[in-house]
């Protein structure tokens, strides 16, 4: 409802805030969310004074804080499904965190131990795979994960020893021993 001067009513301005506000907090109980991602979200069904509204007060009670939230998924990815730091950064970008948020977020992760915990876990599936196979599908899953290739190469031949370390494989790697 309208006036005939473009006012609203009270009772419904309050009623659309409540409504936008359960929507946000039902949003935001699944996972924690960024600000940018709840906008978005709100931007569907409610108008932007609204939006504005509801995200102001929950970012106020802290229930909205894209730092907190770009620390968590960072922790996340680094423990669960291990990136490379420019991965979780992009991902971070596309949730719509800011640079310096997102890069403050990453202090914490190593890419070097990422590629290492992400292949051991990936490995599993390849112990009777030739080394040509091992390589080319555990650098296919590093490369997707977006580690670089200086950190990809002794990752995979680090593991390839450890899965095979009884075997003396330095003939398999191609690493002969010329002495």
């Amino acid at each position: 409802r309208e006036y005939a001067d473009g006012s609203r009513p009270v009772m419904t301005e309050t009623r659309s805030f409540q409504r936008a506000r359960d929507a946000a907090l039902r949003f935001i109980s699944y996972r924690p969310r960024s600000e940018a991602e709840v906008r978005k979200r709100l931007r569907r069904r409610f108008p932007a004074h609204v939006v504005d509204g509801v995200v102001s007060e929950l970012v106020d009670q802290s229930l909205i804080d894209d730092a907190a939230f770009a620390a968590a998924w960072s922790d996340s990815r680094g423990r669960l499904s291990p990136r490379s730091a420019g991965a979780v950064k992009r991902e971070l970008l596309s949730k719509g965190v800011s640079v310096d948020t997102a890069r403050s977020a990453l202090d914490g992760l190593d890419d070097a131990d990422g590629a290492l915990r992400a292949a051991r876990k990936f490995a599993r599936r390849l112990e009777r795979e030739d080394y040509p196979s091992f390589r080319r599908r555990l650098w296919g899953h590093l490369h997707r994960r977006g580690f670089h290739p200086s950190i990809a190469r002794p990752t995979i031949a680090r593991i390839w020893k450890e899965l095979h370390d009884d075997e003396g494989t330095e003939d398999d790697l191609g690493e002969k021993d010329d002495g």
